[in-house]
C-alpha cells in the first residue's frame, strides 16, 4: 500500500494529468496534500496531534505557493477538467502516503525506502514494457542524465529523508515539504538561469516559509491543573 500512495499511482496520476494542465497549475494543485492531511487526520485517523495552527499554516504555504508559482495561473482552474482531478488525486495519495507511512517508524528509512522503491518497481516496470516500448526509443546523452539524477538524487535519496522525517516530523510535518519545492525551484532558477526574484514571489517565499513553521511549531504541552 505505501508503494501505491507514494509512487505507483500517486506518480502516474500526476505525469498523465501534466500532459492536460500548465505546470503551474500542477504545481498548486499538487502541492494541497499537507491540506489532505490535516482533514484526514481530524475526521479519520486523528493518529497524531492536530491545531488550529497547523491548518492556517497549510493554508498559508498553499498561498504562498500560488504566488510564487503566479497567482494567473489559477485562471486556468475549470480547463481540462480531468488532468486537474488527476494532480489533486495525486495530491490525495501523497497525503495517505505520509499518514499510513507512519506503521514504519519502527524499521529504518533505508529499509522502508528500499521496500517502497522495489514494490513499485515490480509493477511499473512490466507496465512500462507494455505500454511503452522503450525498446523503441533513443533517448539523448542530456536526457538519461537528467533521468539519473531524478531516480538517485530525487527519488532515491528523497525518500530515504522522507521516511527519516515521517519518524521525526509526523505525517502532517512531512507532507509540508510540498510548499517548499516551489521556493528550491526559485533558487535554482536565481542560481543557475540568473532568473529575478520579483516582489510578489518574494512574499510567496516568506508565506510557504511561514507556513511550514507554523506546520512543525511543537504542540504545547496541557498543563495539569495543580501542578
Amino acid at each position: 500500500m505505501q508503494s501505491f500512495f507514494n509512487s505507483t499511482a500517486a506518480w502516474t496520476l500526476l505525469a498523465w494529468g501534466q500532459q492536460y494542465v500548465d505546470s503551474g497549475l500542477a504545481s498548486v494543485l499538487n502541492s494541497t496534500s499537507p491540506i489532505f492531511v490535516f482533514l484526514f487526520t481530524v475526521f479519520i485517523t486523528r493518529h497524531e496531534v492536530t491545531s488550529g495552527l497547523k491548518l492556517f499554516g497549510a493554508c498559508l504555504g498553499l498561498l504562498g505557493v500560488t504566488m510564487i508559482v503566479g497567482v494567473d495561473v489559477l485562471a486556468g482552474l475549470g480547463q481540462q477538467v480531468a488532468g486537474q482531478l488527476a494532480a489533486i488525486a495525486g495530491a490525495i495519495l501523497y497525503a495517505c502516503a505520509a499518514i499510513y507511512g507512519k506503521r514504519f517508524s519502527r524499521i529504518s528509512a533505508p529499509a522502508t525506502a528500499a521496500g517502497t522503491m522495489i514494490c513499485a518497481a515490480v509493477v511499473l516496470v512490466p507496465a512500462s514494457l507494455v505500454l511503452e516500448q522503450p525498446w523503441t526509443l533513443t533517448p539523448s546523452l542530456k536526457a538519461v542524465a537528467a533521468t539519473s539524477v531524478l531516480s538517485v538524487l530525487c527519488t532515491a535519496c528523497a525518500l530515504l529523508i522522507y521516511f527519516r522525517l515521517l519518524k521525526t516530523l509526523g505525517s502532517m510535518g512531512t507532507a509540508s515539504q510540498a510548499y517548499l519545492r516551489a521556493g528550491v525551484g526559485v533558487a535554482l532558477g536565481v542560481v543557475f538561469l540568473g532568473e529575478q526574484i520579483t516582489p510578489v514571489i518574494g512574499l510567496g517565499l516568506v508565506a510557504a516559509i511561514i507556513g511550514v513553521a507554523a506546520i512543525n511549531l511543537p504542540a504545547r504541552a496541557k498543563r495539569v491543573p495543580g501542578t
